[in-house]
């Protein structure tokens, strides 16, 4: 499960799930790149748990809804670390709006969703494989969500988002190989800060007690355990695996009820 010498980038890593994987990956070795949009504080505070570890990290701040800021944090890791081995697609966004509030989203939002969530993860990918390519061997693990395989979540925008980027999960797998695996970890309701401040304390505190009770695990997800499924695709015991979704949900997608049975 050691991870020396590589060198991994994870977008959005300032707070959060992304925090904890670049957390992870640091405690097996890796040099990780911390990247942020807005949060250049927090970075730090990410930053600064690694440096307790011991491991080697630089921050980046870059949008990866542009391309050009993609290109760049590539070039960046690079020149900091000749290299790119990891690279895990957290970064995300969403607009809370009920599925069934038809007038709730508009073309913006959507845009807004869809650049950030597909083609940011896209242009990611895009801006690291040549150095992947050239060194023989890449992971990329995308962040995606049980709301793309069970169309649930905070907006039809969203759930629609993580959907298309599971089918990019299968087609770069087969477009990359077989330098490069490309994987998807898919969480259900994940309890973190951001939720909080999206949902409202008592609507996050109700999430979580409804994940205690429907869920077969009968526990909410923490960003622990969706970072312990994303450094399990980039270790040595994943290389056989690509193309796949690792739903870290607590069996939630086993609690849906079938059409079948309603």
């Amino acid at each position: 499960m050691r991870l020396d010498g590589k060198v991994a980038i994870v977008t959005g890593s300032a707070t959060g799930i992304g925090a904890a994987v670049a957390e992870k990956l640091a405690a097996r070795g890796a040099s990780v790149i911390i990247n942020y949009t807005k949060s250049r504080a927090e970075a730090e505070a990410t930053q600064a748990a690694i440096q307790k570890i011991g491991a080697q990290s630089r921050i980046v701040q870059a949008d990866v809804s542009s391309d050009a800021d993609c290109r760049r944090l590539a070039r960046e890791t690079l020149d900091a670390f000749g290299r790119i081995d990891i690279l895990v697609n957290n970064a995300g966004t969403t607009k809370i709006v009920d599925h069934a509030d038809l007038e709730g989203l508009t073309a913006e939002d959507w845009h807004w969703i869809y650049g950030v969530n597909v083609v940011g993860a896209f242009q990611m990918i895009r801006a690291c494989a040549p150095a992947m390519k050239a060194q023989g061997y890449g992971a990329v693990v995308n962040v995606s969500s049980i709301a793309g395989v069970a169309g649930i979540g905070s907006s039809v925008a969203y759930a629609a988002s993580k959907g298309a980027m599971n089918t990019m999960t299968i087609d770069l797998a087969r477009a990359l190989a077989p330098e490069i695996r490309v994987n998807a970890v898919c969480p259900g309701f994940v309890g973190t800060r951001w939720f909080k401040d999206a949902l409202g304390q008592d609507v996050h505190d109700k999430m979580v007690a409804m994940q205690e009770k429907i869920t077969p695990l009968r526990r909410a997800g923490m960003p622990d355990d969706v970072a312990d499924a994303v450094v399990f695709f980039c270790a040595e015991g994943a290389q056989h695996i690509t193309g796949e979704f690792l739903m870290t949900d607590a069996g939630l997608h086993l609690s849906l009820t079938p059409l079948s049975q309603r």
